[in-house]
């Protein structure tokens, strides 16, 4: 091989190496943002119980979307006041732009009147989430 062609190959491999810890650091962490809407984007309205609305953002070959459904899913049985809407984001992209989600999964939770509460990227870990979503739904 030649220096030129090893020198591009190091160069890729450590490019894609540093991406994936970067990805992986943010996986799952809780961020704080500032959309609105978060109702009308799922095409719901919240009823009288609904405290946050958790709206994920997903994929069809997605395999961290699906554990994260099952997360929430998990979550909205222990906890009430908790609706969840799950977007497709090949269906509709517009979504996704609109909140500037660049991966799957990500799930933003908006409060009653559409205001954003938190944002996450990834797999969310269960102790963040019930944790993040305490202010607003009261202790566990």
């Amino acid at each position: 091989m030649d220096p030129i062609g090893l020198l591009v190959l190091v160069a890729a491999l450590l490019l894609a190496t540093a991406a994936g810890l970067l990805l992986r650091r943010r996986d799952g962490r809780i961020r704080r943002g500032a959309a609105t809407g978060g109702w009308a984007l799922a095409g719901a309205a919240p009823g009288a119980e609904d405290r946050v609305l958790l709206l994920q953002l997903s994929s069809p070959v997605c395999t961290p979307c699906r554990r994260t459904a099952e997360l929430i899913d998990d979550l909205r049985a222990r906890r009430p006041g908790v609706v969840h809407a799950e977007i497709d984001v090949a269906q509709r992209p517009d979504v996704a732009r609109t909140l500037g989600v660049l991966r799957t999964p990500t799930v933003v939770a908006f409060d009653r009147a559409g205001a954003e509460l938190l944002r996450l990227s990834g797999l969310p870990r269960r102790a963040d989430l019930d944790a993040a979503l305490d202010p607003v739904l009261g202790p566990r």
